[in-house]
């Protein structure tokens, strides 16, 4: 494995380079630019940084923080319980009317009940008196 020489690396970093764009046309220079290695990642990473900065100032400097997730206000929280609670209710109820549709459409089309009902009627015997 080769040892990294620091010092090669740094005058890489400092060669310096020529950046010329041209008409294609003409061949005339419109443009120059003398560039290095390392100024022009210190270009790349400043703008990297103002663009991740004014993301996060757009996020939490406007109301689009709101879409993100798990970050509600504390009354929309109590609104998202409340509708819970009334859904879960109304699932409830409709889930209970299906079943005496489905008890009334048996009955109608004079089918039995799956299930009998087996428990005894005690039914108190009644004195007859002949007067």
């Amino acid at each position: 494995m080769s040892i990294l020489n620091t010092s090669e690396t740094f005058k890489r970093l400092r060669n310096r380079y020529r950046l010329v764009i041209m008409n294609d046309d003409t061949y005339e220079e419109l443009i120059t630019f003398k560039l290095d290695r390392f100024s022009v990642y210190i270009v790349m990473s400043s703008i990297f940084v103002i663009l991740v900065s004014l993301t996060v100032a757009l996020i939490v400097l406007t109301p689009m923080k709101y879409y993100i997730p798990g970050y509600g206000s504390k009354n929309s929280e109590t609104q998202f319980k409340l509708l819970k609670i009334r859904t879960d209710s109304l699932e409830q109820a409709v889930r209970f009317n299906d079943q005496y549709i489905t008890g009334v459409k048996k009955v109608l089309n004079g089918t039995s009940p799956g299930k009998l009902d087996t428990v005894p009627i005690k039914i108190p015997a009644t004195e007859i008196t002949n007067d």
